[in-house]
């Protein structure tokens, strides 16, 4: 029996025993808009059980145990001999078997593929953000690989296999595998022209041995990796096992791991090739940055999802702790002026979430039209979704007071984690200037952009005036590099009010516009206009605890 002075009262239930996914109205309803008509009990029931599983116990204290036990590389074993091994705790195992046979290495073999892929995505890594990292290079392969047919015969159904094997053993045994990357090096970062990793062709037909370093390698645990090196004919993509067809260990010297700000239970490595190791060619020689550009853009989607994801945790343990926490006789959630924070934040996770949604959906359609709308959407989408990550999960956090300011609460580690998207597959800058790029050399992307947005035109005067003010901005490319943050800004703005306009509820389409794009807001969250339907805005957004 607890003493007196320890009656705990006043302290929300853990948020547990919940499904992450039909909790989440913004996300149920844009995968319903989106999913074959056929399709659509079969994904709402895949994806109800996904949630379920990542509401549960058991899932989130994985989820702690992967952070707090943070891999170890295994240089050398006892005997001295060269191992070059990274150490993972079960939980990153149990995570990364139940995402693998939930399909979320699997986008590209099933209808609507990238859509339930990035839903899955939206929230499964919801309970752990950091083994992301290597369903993202796994998944983003399969288009690199396409560029040589062979290869995506020989390798293809392992990346998408829906078994996890953690063994290091001949791909060829395995029944799947996972994908890393190595591409950037330690003078050249973004700007892999600047790469210095040699390829020297041996006797076999296709096959290399690379001499160089990479500065970051994501996910060295993985079979086999995508890397960059120079090739006599220039700049050239390389597949790189592992792990030899013969059962010999390829030479992959891991020098150290990274010590990341967050996503801890992820290893980055920083990793050696000595002359010895073996690669295969993927695609032509001098041609390694066309090759990687489909993986690029399947990577920047990601973080886009990614970034989503966090914000949705963030948001939903604030909605949840200010429902059950009381202060001056009445929930949190009742205050006026929390509940307009509540709801600033609420609006901008369900716009990261359509936007992502209407993304994944472009890739499923694959036409000429959508492949041009996400050469200019995706560096946008990318460039704000990421950035808006760390604010929201800020303010988040403070809804918690000194709660969420505790390790226990778990936002510390989604704070940890939030930068982390916007930094990689090309930083704010990166993107932004790719957006640029696209404006000035692809005029079909601009094209299918203004269409996509134009479905909404006239459904609200201040959507209207900010595609007139973008398109006022685009008129003058003259030093257009030096505002290209300003054009992505508005380009993600106005992609995310068409789609608010068009399918969220009003009272969350009116917030937005009136904030976002109508300027009727302060600089901080909870500061909308306190005429708008607020309350309707948070009880739309509140997960519902088992």
């Amino acid at each position: 029996m607890e003493p007196p002075t320890h009656m705990v009262t006043n302290q929300p239930p853990p948020l547990v025993g919940h499904d992450v996914f039909t909790s989440d109205p913004a996300l149920v309803e844009g995968v319903a808009r989106h999913v074959s008509p056929g399709s659509r009990d079969t994904v709402h029931g895949e994806l109800s059980d996904l949630g379920r599983a990542a509401g549960s116990a058991q899932a989130q204290r994985w989820g702690a145990l992967a952070n707090e036990n943070p891999p170890v590389l295994r240089t050398h074993d006892r005997y001295g001999h060269r191992v070059d091994e990274v150490e993972f705790h079960p939980a990153w195992h149990r995570l990364l078997g139940h995402a693998v046979s939930s399909g979320l290495t699997d986008a590209w073999s099933r209808p609507d593929g990238h859509l339930r892929r990035t839903a899955s995505f939206l929230v499964w890594t919801q309970v752990e953000a950091g083994h992301a990292c290597p369903l993202s290079m796994t998944h983003a392969a399969v288009p690199a690989l396409r560029t040589d047919p062979e290869l995506a015969a020989e390798w293809e159904p392992r990346l998408t296999s829906r078994v996890y094997d953690a063994q290091l053993r001949p791909a060829a045994e395995k029944p799947g595998v996972l994908a890393g990357m190595a591409m950037t090096e330690k003078q050249a970062g973004s700007d892999v022209r600047a790469i210095t990793t040699r390829a020297e062709p041996l006797a076999e037909a296709g096959t290399y041995a690379l001499t160089g370093h990479k500065w970051f390698c994501s996910a060295p645990m993985s079979d086999v990796f995508l890397v960059l090196a120079r090739a006599p004919g220039g700049l050239t993509c390389f597949l790189l096992p592992r792990v030899l067809p013969d059962g010999g260990r390829n030479s992959f010297r891991l020098q150290r791991l990274k010590d990341k700000l967050g996503n801890r239970s992820n290893a980055s490595a920083e990793v050696e090739f000595d002359g010895r190791t073996w690669a295969r060619r993927v695609g032509e020689e001098g041609r390694g940055i066309a090759t990687i550009m489909g993986m690029v853009a399947a990577t920047r989607l990601d973080c886009v999802t990614a970034s989503a994801a966090v914000m949705r945790q963030a948001v939903a343990q604030a909605l949840h702790h200010t429902a059950y926490r009381e202060a001056f006789g009445r929930p949190l959630d009742e205050q006026p002026l929390m509940r307009n924070v509540l709801a600033d934040l609420a609006v901008e996770s369900e716009a990261a979430t359509a936007l992502a949604l209407r993304l994944a959906a472009a890739c499923d359609a694959d036409g000429a039209a959508d492949r041009h709308f996400l050469r200019l959407a995706v560096p946008a989408a990318k460039y704000w979704v990421a950035k808006r990550c760390t604010p929201v999960v800020a303010e988040a956090l403070e809804c918690l007071g000194g709660n969420g300011y505790v390790e226990e609460s778990g936002l510390p580690r989604l704070l940890r984690e939030a930068p982390l998207n916007s930094v990689w597959e090309g930083s704010g800058n990166v993107q932004a200037l790719d957006a640029v790029r696209a404006l000035r050399n692809e005029p079909e992307a601009l094209h299918a952009f203004l269409v996509e947005i134009g479905a909404a035109r006239g459904a609200d005067h201040r959507l209207d005036a900010a595609i007139k003010a973008l398109l006022t901005e685009l008129a003058d490319l003259e030093g257009i590099e030096a505002r290209a943050r300003r054009v992505a800004e508005r380009m993600a703005l106005v992609l995310q009010g068409s789609l608010l306009v068009r399918y969220a509820p009003p009272e969350v389409a009116d917030a937005f516009c009136a904030s976002r794009l109508g300027g009727d807001r302060g600089a901080a969250f909870g500061t909308l206009p306190h005429t708008l339907d607020l309350r309707a805005i948070v009880w739309r957004a509140r997960p519902v605890a088992g």
